[in-house]
């Protein structure tokens, strides 16, 4: 019910005006048929809305011509289907709204005004139709009514009726109403008594009066509209008082008479109206339209229209005054007035292809360019230069384009429910016609040559398949398309093109059908090809042979279709079947048995044949497919392909999403475009280096070049989706955040992972780098926030806090933003309704906002989406809200300073403020918004369209002269702004200039003081223990609080100061470092001093623990039983001066998989350290780098880290000399060993500190048999107790430092340790398991929630104990093995045992059960999840909440465990067994290992990481050989390694490929050495016996024999180049040969011309019976690389020493001493160093010729293998299972 027009009306209301409509008639297959000239529509716009009206109108030539006009609408545009106008809603006279737009001039655009009126619409329909498309109008076919507007009524006449004449007025016939025809009663609206119609209601015609002059009908006085129009056959009634105009607004009312007139243009379509007014009667406006859109298609609009380059000349206003003496003022808004420029944007390049669909891809017809789609936009690209044209209109994606012959036509069409399909000019950019295609998806389009004739072929609405063909001759003209034929097909059809000879002719393919299709007298009818045997196939593409002149027959012409299967048919026309067949097949597959090659597209020229296929390559084929003549690999497979019209390029597009093209001249390919395969989330831009990285769901990382806009590199993360991503601001590394809570940074100079940050757990929402560098932020889904350090290029974690981002506010590029500055970081959080602004260097909150309170007129709770800051100087921080409008704070206080309503119809996804505080970029509704900041204008933004998709992010580049916006492609646009210095008057206002005050002035709103915002500033905690620090954040009492930061680097966070005793408590002091002073510990001489236990009260009679008379190795695995070793200790040992070594450890590959308890991981800390042999390795998780501590020279049985990660205690059985193992005490902070306990007398089983840190107690093995307590302040032994059986694990109580726990044989001991003073004293009593359990040990042990304790048994049961009564009350058979580890965390418990499994157990029912008591059921224990590993579990670390944790195997791997994912990656792996050769690759980026185990494995020397890994089961591999740089360029990526094994045999293992490519068996013995020929074209190998191979591994076969060391295994054999007739022989390779006899043979050889021969041969002595060695050491030789056609010898022999022998003179010229005898030996090529290794677990590199020795420790076995990398920069050494990896400094 309408109060002013007392009556019912239509109210339609909706915020998308698309999805909220009234339509008449309801179904669109219906017509409403009203044949009326005049359309009047009553209606009244809703205030501070948009609405649009659609008008389908029919022509007599049956097409269907929509009119539409919208308020949204900013100017005119036209095409041969489309109409659309502007609308201006008047204000009321005399209103506000009204007085404004006399007193400023300026036009009332866009949203109605708040006292908009009820107005009559006359639309002439006859006219417009006449003089805008010179079509004649038939009938008003549908009418559809879009939000948001109250319409009263609607109907058609012939007759022009006057709303301001009354029926009785007429009757009375009064001279003001003389041939006027009054409004019908159902059409009229009331009028109050004694009021005039006019001063209540708009009355609106269009076109004025039917005159061309827009003024003629402007009267609001007028009582009659009637006047001459063009139609003869109008009546002709009154003529209105003519209006007075000055000359100046006649010549400008001239001008646009001679714009809107229309001309004769080629195509009959009339260039677009500069404007037409349309004049309100109560307040005069102007209905704006604009210029005809510009030809380079940049995206532009208002709303959901479109708007074109040029810049609008301006309104026209005319005032009719009513009581006025007939004078008209006319005025015009100048450039002071607008928003200028217009266009401030403008497209010039778009990154990406495809969308719907990746196989259109088309060719120009002079060969130059290529037009394909990227989404909703049509590119053309040019191919030389690169640069591109835009052909924009559809509003979906396009699914598929068609050219004309001559390359003039275009067409396109796109999917959706509407089907439209638009007709392009092409060389002019244009658009001819666009209509609706009655299909619901386009599948295929192809052109006649001539362009006559399009056909398409899709779905219809009931997803049948139809076929279209349109007639299209006259479109060029100006004419219609007309449908020649329509059909519909119960066949598939995948491809149709037209014949070239025949416009009426088609052909089709598809699943099991190919058909031939014609069009006669109206009806398109088919007829199928026979295909005998091939019907069942499934093809894909056709393809006519060249040629379209029309003089030859059809018979003439042969057609080729592809299929699935790799055939291709040559169809024969005229007999309609086929006339051959051939099948592509890969060439392993020649047999013709198996699939053949997939092809997906085909394309033929006059010599050759172009396939796409799924393999991913294109080829190229003689007409006759004898043979490929070229062919190009992609990475993807290949959708199509197309030859040019030139012939000498092909075309080709993969379902990666790439676009190039092959020079078949040249033989060489070019990428035009690479695209991401999905959409894309994020991108930062680089300033410095011109680059921007994108992130996208397609799990990709890329880096883009801003000038050239081309790819420079690309990372994927398989299991990972990338979603945010930041550029150093100085540096050139990228940070990267995953859906997996990882942030990883790259460095973009070595292409290479820097470091990996595991801080969050889930999808990270936020990541940035501060302005200056200096600090990192993200944040997490969780509402995690991290700090991070980026002083040095390996960024640190500073400081996390949790529960301070709003975990439902989404992610997003703006979710963390810092001031210009770098000192303020602001996010949305903890609420969505809160906006926290944070010191950016420390993270203490300095404001917060309450968003949700700053409309008080709402109901509606208002949250943040976005933020963004001001430049500093403005001090203002920007919040977009969900409730469209944009809050500009104050970033000190916090005060609202003004507000835009409304920004977007839904929320802004982004913002984006220029370096100048000038303008404004914001993102939603799939469309970009530029805005002027400052608010200047009643229309502040402009809007730029484009996207298809959702705008995830935009943003303007560091030189402020390009906007980037990403979302299903990239869109780069130039930023047209005048620079401040150089802009008008009007945009070079101070920026202090006062805003509007009045909220009607603009979209702006201001706030008065009243409106600050609550804000509380909490005061810091006191965090407990003083080494963590609690989020000032969160109030007292959060128990979601947590910090991850240690002492000195909380200490040295910016702004902060050290705590000095309790004068500031918010704050803290980093402890003095204990001193650096070495602590050594040793056993006291009296065994009296070792304090026995005291009595318990639980067993009297047990007063002290009699020494076990039994040695033998309990049955566990868990006890730990070191590796037997034949080596020994060093006598003497030649260190190094401190700070001269030559060497440095970088590396250590492997893990000791038979230490025991030998890793573990502090997640608080991050703190991550395991052992492999002697050697303790520190490792960064993040970033993977690693440091060694050094203190050990035997292997390392465990580890025990504190529980502050302060100390880590390691421990390793006793060295030569000693009587006691020692335990090292080290600093984790910096690596230093504090203090060396000595008490165990052979291995320590286990160690653990207690709850503070104060005790650690260690327990000796079943050799030992004692338990040691030692104080952690002094590490003073304060007590020792011998135990009567061998004890396998201990524990302290999380809940008390003085209780602990052990377990061994039977039973598990429960300790009290109870302090008089200075001694302490223990207390035990022994729990015997349960009887049911039998003989058992108690392998594992850990402490549960309260007062419960879990064991484990080496039958695998579980046994639950209440500490309080110190007895067992549950069991439950937890695995079919010996349970070694137990990890338990609240009401979870994790095992792990000896059948390689670790299962994950719900155990929160334990407590309930312990007060049942024996009642208990192990069916109260839940199995939550299982995982099998590699081996058996030998050390385990979890976080809190078990939910994610490390776990070490007897295999030598580390595994990291999640369980809420299910998964298991390896982070550590290594040999087993011992490793038997060491290599580095040719280029040294990896190296290659191979063991006892059968494995041969490729490492990254990056990361340390194992790359790929070739297992042969039940053998031994003995040695293997790099394949050197190939001499093809072609071969340059192609890595291979060959190695021989036990059996005899040789495989050659493709890196690149991961797969075995060659299996050659030249031997009937184990293999033990093998080498490359220096080209690689050779393989040799010696064997066991003494025989040398030399084989081809191309071939496969074995070329030579050699048996002069037959009887002696071969030891060396090594290939070097030489001069071809150096030394007197030919051949241009070197190579020797090495035995176990002491004997080396020297040979020359050039494998093309078969020539092997020796050049010398050498004999060592050695004293015929040696003395004290238990094997001999192996003979060694290697040539030379600083001294040509030398060589060095090591062996036994009479010296020990190292001979160099000399080829030239036959002699040895240089000896080296040497402290042992050999076994292992590299020379560096880079410096004249040789690194030599001993049994005595010694690496000594020795500077030739006479330097001074450095002898460097590390290994706890013989050094048996040395090798330094080809550019003699790095060595890889190898002491049984462990791989070292050293660095020559200063080489």
């Amino acid at each position: 019910m309408d109060k002013t027009l007392k009556g019912t009306v239509y109210r339609i209301r909706g915020s998308i005006p698309a999805s909220n409509y009234l339509q008449l008639p309801r179904t669109g297959s219906q017509s409403l048929g009203l044949c009326g000239r005049y359309l009047y529509l009553l209606f009244r716009p809703l205030p501070r809305k948009y609405f649009v009206v659609h008008l389908d109108v029919a022509t007599e030539e049956n097409q269907v011509v929509r009119v539409s006009f919208s308020n949204l609408f900013k100017e005119f545009k036209s095409t041969a289907t489309w109409l659309q106008f502007p609308f201006i809603c008047g204000a009321a006279k005399g209103s506000l709204h009204d007085g404004k737009a006399r007193a400023s001039r300026r036009e009332l655009v866009g949203a109605a005004p708040a006292d908009t009126r009820w107005t009559c619409l006359v639309l002439d329909l006859h006219y417009v139709l006449s003089l805008y498309l010179s079509r004649r109008y038939s009938h008003l076919k549908s009418i559809k009514l879009c939000s948001n507007l109250l319409v009263k009524n609607v109907c058609t006449s012939d007759l022009l009726f006057e709303p301001g004449v009354t029926l009785s007025e007429a009757h009375r016939a009064s001279p003001a109403c003389h041939g006027a025809t009054p409004m019908p009663r159902d059409m009229a609206f009331p009028v109050p008594k004694g009021g005039k119609w006019h001063d209540h209601y708009d009355y609106i015609r269009f076109p004025p009066d039917g005159s061309r002059l827009p003024y003629d009908s402007i009267q609001r006085s007028c009582s009659s509209p009637v006047a001459g129009g063009h139609n003869s056959e109008e009546p002709l009634g009154q003529l209105p008082q003519p209006v007075t105009l000055t000359k100046a607004v006649r010549d400008r009312l001239s001008l646009i008479q001679q714009i809107t007139s229309p001309k004769a243009m080629p195509h009959r379509c009339p260039a677009a109206a500069g404007s037409i007014p349309e004049v309100h009667l109560a307040a005069p406006e102007a209905l704006r339209v604009g210029d005809q859109e510009a030809e380079d298609g940049t995206l532009r609009g208002m709303g959901d229209s479109m708007r074109s380059l040029a810049v609008s000349d301006g309104g026209i206003h005319v005032y009719a005054h009513q009581r006025s003496k007939q004078a008209a003022h006319a005025t015009h808004s100048g450039s002071e007035e607008s928003f200028l420029p217009d266009p401030i944007l403008k497209l010039r390049k778009v990154i990406g292809f495809g969308g719907c669909s990746t196989k259109w891809a088309l060719w120009t017809h002079n060969s130059s360019a290529v037009v394909y789609p990227c989404h909703a936009v049509i590119v053309t690209l040019q191919i030389q230069t690169g640069e591109q044209r835009f052909f924009t209109g559809h509003t979906d994606k396009v699914s598929a384009l068609a050219f004309n012959g001559s390359s003039t036509l275009l067409a396109s069409a796109q999917e959706g429910p509407l089907g439209v399909l638009r007709l392009w000019d092409f060389p002019k950019g244009s658009c001819l016609a666009v209509f609706q295609t009655h299909l619901r998806a386009v599948l295929s389009l192809s052109f006649s040559y001539s362009g006559a004739v399009l056909c398409g072929v899709g779905k219809d609405g009931h997803g049948k398949t139809m076929v279209v063909v349109w007639n299209t001759a006259q479109v060029t003209h100006g004419g219609e398309v007309l449908v020649l034929a329509r059909a519909h097909t119960d066949v598939d059809i995948q491809t149709l093109k037209i014949a070239s000879f025949d416009d009426t002719r088609m052909v089709s393919c598809g699943r099991d059908s190919v058909r031939l299709w014609r069009v006669r007298n109206g009806v398109l009818r088919s007829c199928p090809v026979n295909l005998g045997e091939y019907h069942a196939l499934e093809f894909t593409d056709l393809a006519f042979e060249e040629g379209h002149s029309a003089a030859r027959e059809p018979d003439d012409r042969t057609l080729f279709i592809c299929s699935r299967s790799g055939h291709v048919l040559e169809v024969d026309y005229k007999n309609v079947c086929v006339r051959s067949a051939r099948r592509l097949l890969p060439a392993e597959l020649q047999d013709g048995a198996g699939p053949g090659i997939a092809i997906n597209s085909i394309s033929i020229s006059s010599t050759l044949c172009a396939t796409g296929s799924a393999d991913g390559y294109l080829r190229l084929w003689p007409l006759d497919f004898s043979a490929v003549v070229l062919e190009a690999e992609h990475e993807a497979p290949v959708s199509s392909v197309c030859i040019s019209p030139d012939g000498h390029k092909v075309l080709c597009t993969t379902t990666a999403r790439s676009l190039g093209y092959l020079d078949i001249q040249s033989r060489g390919y070019s990428t035009l475009m690479r695209s991401h395969e999905d959409s894309i989330l994020a991108f930062s831009v680089d300033g410095v280096w011109k680059q921007m990285a994108t992130v996208s769901r397609d799990n990709s990382i890329r880096v883009w070049d801003l000038v050239s806009m081309q790819q420079l590199y690309d990372f994927t993360a398989a299991a990972e989706m990338p979603c945010a991503v930041s550029f150093h601001p100085t540096q050139r590394i990228l940070a990267c955040g995953f859906d997996s809570g990882v942030v990883r940074t790259f460095s973009l100079t070595a292409s290479d992972l820097l470091t990996e940050h595991k801080q969050h757990r889930t999808r990270i929402a936020g990541l940035t780098f501060s302005p200056d560098g200096n600090f990192m932020f993200s944040s997490c889904l969780q509402g995690t926030l991290a700090l991070y350090s980026c002083v040095a290029q390996k960024s640190q974690v500073l400081r996390v806090l949790g529960n301070v981002v709003a975990r439902d506010a989404g992610s997003g590029p703006d979710a963390l933003v810092l001031s210009g500055d770098s000192r303020l970081l602001a996010f949305v959080g903890p609420s969505k309704y809160v906006v926290t602004v944070m010191e950016a260097c420390s993270l203490d909150e300095l404001l917060r906002v309450d968003i949700s309170i700053l409309d008080l007129n709402s109901t509606a709770l208002d949250s943040a989406v976005r933020i963004c800051f001001a430049p500093v100087s403005r001090g203002e921080l920007l919040v977009s809200t969900s409730s469209n409008r944009i809050l500009v704070l104050d970033a000190k206080t916090g005060r609202l300073v003004r507000e835009v309503s409304p920004v977007h119809k839904l929320s802004c996804s982004s913002l984006a403020l220029s370096k100048d505080a000038r303008y404004l970029l914001t993102a939603g509704d799939k469309v970009i918004k530029v805005w002027d900041y400052r608010m200047r204008f009643d229309i502040n933004f402009q809007v730029y369209i484009g996207h298809s998709e959702p705008v995830y992010q935009v943003a303007f580049t560091p030189d402020q002269q390009h906007v980037i916006s990403v979302g299903d492609a990239i869109f780069l646009w130039d930023f047209l702004a005048v620079p401040a210095e150089r802009s008008p008057p009007a945009l070079a206002r101070s920026s202090k200039s006062p805003l509007l005050p009045a909220a009607e002035k603009s979209s702006e709103k201001l706030k008065d003081v009243s409106d600050v915002p609550r804000q509380t500033i909490p005061l810091p905690l006191l965090s407990s223990p003083p080494c963590l620090d609690v989020s000032s954040v969160h109030p007292a009492g959060c128990q979601s609080i947590f910090s991850e930061s240690d002492r000195e680097e909380e200490a040295c966070l910016p702004g902060r100061i050290a705590q000095n005793g309790g004068k500031d408590a918010s704050v803290l002091m980093a402890e003095p470092a204990r001193s650096e002073e070495l602590i050594v510990v040793r056993p006291k001489v009296r065994p009296e001093s070792c304090r026995p236990p005291a009595p318990s009260a639980n067993e009297p009679k047990e007063t002290r623990s009699p020494k076990s008379q039994c040695c033998v190795r309990p049955d566990s695995y868990r006890h730990f039983t070191p590796r037997f070793k034949a080596s020994v200790l060093p006598q003497s040992f030649s260190a190094p001066p401190a700070g001269n070594e030559v060497l440095k450890l970088r590396a250590v590959i492997g893990y000791n998989g038979n230490g025991r308890g030998n890793m573990v991981w502090d997640p608080d800390t991050g703190f991550f350290a395991y052992t492999c042999g002697c050697v303790i390795v520190v490792e960064d998780l993040h970033s993977g780098s690693q440091n060694h501590w050094l203190g050990h020279v035997e292997e390392i049985s465990t580890l025990a880290v504190s529980h502050d990660a302060q100390a880590l205690a390691s421990a390793s059985g006793k060295r030569d000399g000693d009587s006691h193992c020692q335990i090292c005490i080290w600093n984790t902070q910096d690596g230093i060993c504090t203090a060396r306990l000595f008490h165990h007398k052979t291995q320590v089983q286990a160690m653990a500190y207690s709850r503070d840190d104060r005790f650690l107690a260690t327990v000796g093995d079943y050799n030992d048999q004692t338990l040691a307590l030692w104080s952690t302040y002094t590490y003073e032994l304060l007590s020792s107790t011998r135990i009567s059986e061998p004890v396998h694990d201990v524990a302290f109580s999380p809940f008390s430092h003085r209780e602990m726990a052990c377990v061994g044989k039977g039973a598990i001991m429960f300790w009290l340790l109870e302090q008089h003073g200075a001694d302490i004293n223990l207390k035990v009593h022994r729990a015997p398991v349960p009887e049911v359990l039998g003989p058992v040990e108690l392998t594992s042990l850990c402490y549960g929630a309260d007062t419960l304790l879990y064991s484990g048994t080496n039958s695998g049961q579980v046994c639950v104990w209440d500490t309080e009564t110190n007895s067992c009350f549950m069991t439950w058979e937890a695995d079919e093995g010996e349970i070694g580890m137990l990890v338990c965390r609240c009401n979870r418990l994790v095992s792990g045992s000896n059948t390689k499994r670790i299962r994950l157990w719900a155990v929160g029912a334990m407590q309930e059960l312990r007060l049942k008591g024996p009642k208990g059921r192990p069916s109260s224990v839940l199995l939550e999840h299982e995982i099998t590993l590699d081996g058996t579990i030998v050390s385990m670390a979890f976080d809190d909440s078990l939910e994610m944790g490390i776990v070490g195997t007897t295999a030598g791997t580390l595994w990291y465990i999640n369980w809420k994912e299910s998964t298991s990656i390896r982070l550590i792996s290594g040999h087993k067994s011992k490793v038997t050769e060491v290599s580095f690759s040719p280029d040294e980026t990896l190296c290659a290992t191979c063991g006892e185990d059968g494995s041969v494995r490729v490492w990254s020397l990056g990361r340390m990481e194992l790359v790929v890994q070739f297992q042969v089961l039940n053998q031994s591999c003995h040695c293997l050989a790099w394949k050197p740089h190939p001499s093809f360029s072609w071969e340059a990526e192609s890595q291979h390694v060959v190695a021989g094994y036990s059996d005899g045999t040789i495989r050659v293992f493709s890196i690149s490929r991961t797969e075995m490519e060659l299996k050659m068996h030249p031997h009937a013995t184990a293999l033990t050495a093998i080498a490359y020929s220096t080209d690689g074209e050779m393989i040799l190998s010696g064997g066991k016996d003494g025989m040398v191979a030399v084989s081809s591994p191309r071939t496969g076969m074995t070329v030579r024999i050699l048996a002069d060391h037959k009887g002696s295994a071969i030891t060396v054999l090594q290939c070097t180049r030489k001069q071809y007739h150096d030394f007197g022989v030919e051949g241009g390779e070197l190579w020797l040969a090495t035995s176990s006899d002491r004997r080396v043979s020297v040979w020359a050889s050039d494998w093309l011309k078969d020539k092997c021969e020796l050049l010398d041969w050498l004999s060592f002595p050695a004293p015929a019976s040696p003395e004290g060695l238990g094997s001999l050491p192996p003979s060694l030789a290697a040539f030379c690389p600083w001294e040509h056609g030398t060589l060095v010898y090591v062996g036994f022999g009479m010296q020990k020493e190292a001979l160099f022998y000399s080829l030239r003179k036959k002699q040895v010229v240089e000896k080296i001493s040497l402290p042992y005898f050999a076994t292992s030996l590299s020379l560096s090529p880079a410096a004249r160093f040789m690194a030599v290794g001993f049994s005595e677990r010694l690496l000594r590199l020795q500077r030739c010729p006479a330097g001074l020795p450095q002898d460097y420790a590390g290994h706890d076995d013989a050094v048996h293998l040395c090798r330094f990398a080809p550019a003699g920069r790095r060595l890889l050494t190898a002491s049984h299972s462990a791989v070292l990896v050293w660095e020559l400094l200063g080489a």
